[in-house]
C-alpha cells in the first residue's frame, strides 16, 4: 500500500508491540534542518559540500575546515527544535512499543524531544561534541564554536594541538562497532520495522531493512521520495511526517 496513513491502521501495525524504528534527515527537515539528497538537499544544490563531512579532504585542507566550523557555527545558531515527529516517536517509547530508535542524523533532536538516550543508537555520532583526530580527546562543541566565533577559525585540540572534528562519521571513517552491532540486534528483533525520513540508500544504515525483514518483521517507509525498499514495504506513506507519524503510531 503506497500513499497515505490508513484508516483504519492495519492489525499488525496497531497491536505492534516491538518497533525498531530508522530515522534519515527528513524527520528533521520540519526543524530547518535541510537533506542533503532530497531535491533541494544540502548536496543536491552544492555538491561540493560533500567534502565538508568527508575525512580526507577536511585533514588535508585548512579551508575544508574552516569551512566546516562555520557550517557547525551556522546551525548552533540556527537553534532547531524538535517537532512533531520527534514528539510522536517519544510517545512511542512512553507506550512501551519502541524496540530501539536508531537514528543516521546527528543532530540530537531526539533526545531534546525526550527520548531516552539509551534507545537511541546514534549511528553516524553526534554533532554537539568534538573529538580529537590525534589523542581523542571529547570536548563539547559549544566550547569549540566559542573559540571560533572568538576569533580561532580552524581551532586546535588543546590538550595535543592536533585536528579537532564533530564526533560524527565523516565519509571514508569507519562506524562504531559497538552502534551497529546494537542496530543490527534491534533489526532483527521487531515485529515492525519503520524508516522514516531516509532514502535508505546509505550503508549499512539501509542494510538494516533487510535485515528486519529477512527476520519475519513488517516493513513501514514514510519518506517524500521513493526508496529502493518501497516493493518489498508492507506500506509506504508519502505524507508529512510531522502529521503522518502521530496517526500511524498512535496506540492500538
Amino acid at each position: 500500500m503506497t500513499g497515505v496513513v490508513p484508516d483504519p491502521l492495519p492489525d499488525w501495525l496497531a497491536d505492534a508491540r516491538r518497533i525498531t524504528v530508522l530515522t534519515g534527515a527528513g524527520i528533521s527537515t520540519d526543524s530547518g534542518i535541510p537533506d542533503y539528497r532530497g531535491p533541494n538537499g544540502v548536496w543536491t544544490r552544492d555538491p561540493d559540500a560533500e567534502k565538508l563531512v568527508t575525512l580526507g579532504y577536511y585533514l588535508a585542507d585548512p579551508d575544508i575546515r574552516r569551512r566546516s566550523w562555520l557550517m557547525r557555527k551556522a546551525l548552533q545558531d540556527a537553534d532547531p527544535q524538535p517537532n512533531a515527529g520527534h514528539a510522536a516517536l517519544v510517545d512511542l517509547e512512553r507506550q512501551g512499543r519502541l524496540r530501539a530508535l536508531i537514528t543516521q542524523n546527528i543532530d540530537g533532536l531526539h533526545e531534546a524531544a525526550g527520548s531516552t538516550a539509551d534507545r537511541v543508537l546514534e549511528i553516524h555520532g553526534t554533532v554537539h561534541e568534538v573529538v580529537c583526530v590525534g589523542c581523542g580527546d571529547r570536548t563539547p562543541m559549544s566550547a569549540a564554536l566559542d573559540r571560533v566565533e572568538a576569533g580561532e577559525p580552524d581551532p586546535p585540540c588543546l590538550v595535543c594541538g592536533d585536528v579537532l572534528k564533530s564526533a560524527t562519521v565523516y565519509f571514508g571513517q569507519l562506524l562504531d562497532e559497538r552502534v551497529v552491532e546494537a542496530c543490527t540486534a534491534a533489526a532483527a528483533d521487531c515485529d515492525v520495522f519503520l524508516a522514516v525520513g531516509t532514502s535508505l540508500q546509505v550503508w549499512p544504515a539501509a542494510g538494516l531493512a533487510d535485515i528486519a525483514v529477512g527476520a519475519g518483521a513488517r516493513l513501514v517507509v514514510v519518506n517524500a521520495e521513493a526508496t529502493p525498499y518501497d516493493d518489498v514495504a508492507d506500506l509506504v506513506v508519502r505524507e508529512r511526517i510531522g502529521t503522518a507519524l502521530p496517526r500511524l503510531l498512535a496506540p492500538g
